[in-house]
């Protein structure tokens, strides 16, 4: 029985076929490291633990990536609080949460790289997509949901009845 796998977009069950045979490549935003994990950041670690598990099961190599934020108002905010740096903050609640995880029985990430590790690619990331019209900065950086193709369609909506789509079609 071949595995199966729901399209939001088509929404139709469609049969799982990995880019290469074999092998599944999984990436999963993990948490903001500014505190303890809650129930929201819970669920996912759960729900995609038990997706590479069974995935391996099938017999697939599976690289599972999950990041941490490590930079952010509220890791700043946790920093003024309890008196310590950013980068001290991130280290406490990387910690807290892989004992966490680990009381969960839920297996690593192949790989769990930090926002800050990655701030160059992230940079010029947004950049490109400035220069290329697709974003624009104005007190952050915000995307241009109508340039890039379809960015909407999961939601099934037409995109001047969605939220930002209202507060962007005011905005031109």
């Amino acid at each position: 029985m071949s595995l199966q796998i729901y399209n939001t977009l088509t929404r139709e069950k469609e049969i799982f076929k990995p880019i290469n045979d074999g092998k599944v490549k999984m990436y999963v935003c993990g948490p903001t490291v500014y505190n303890y994990i809650h129930i929201g950041n819970a669920r996912p670690i759960i729900v995609f633990d038990t997706v590479r598990r069974y995935l391996t099961y099938r017999g697939y190599d599976v690289q599972f990536v999950s990041n941490f934020t490590d930079v952010d108002d509220k890791l700043i905010r946790a920093a003024e609080e309890l008196k310590i740096s950013v980068p001290e903050v991130a280290d406490k609640f990387i910690g807290a949460y892989f004992d966490d995880v680990d009381q969960l029985n839920v297996a690593k990430a192949t790989v769990n790289p930090r926002v800050t590790e990655n701030m160059d690619e992230i940079i010029a990331f947004i950049s490109a997509l400035i220069e290329k019209g697709f974003a624009y900065e104005s007190q952050g950086t915000y995307i241009i949901v109508r340039k890039i193709c379809g960015l909407w369609k999961l939601s099934q909506q037409p995109i001047a009845e969605l939220q930002m789509g209202r507060e962007f079609l005011r905005m031109i």
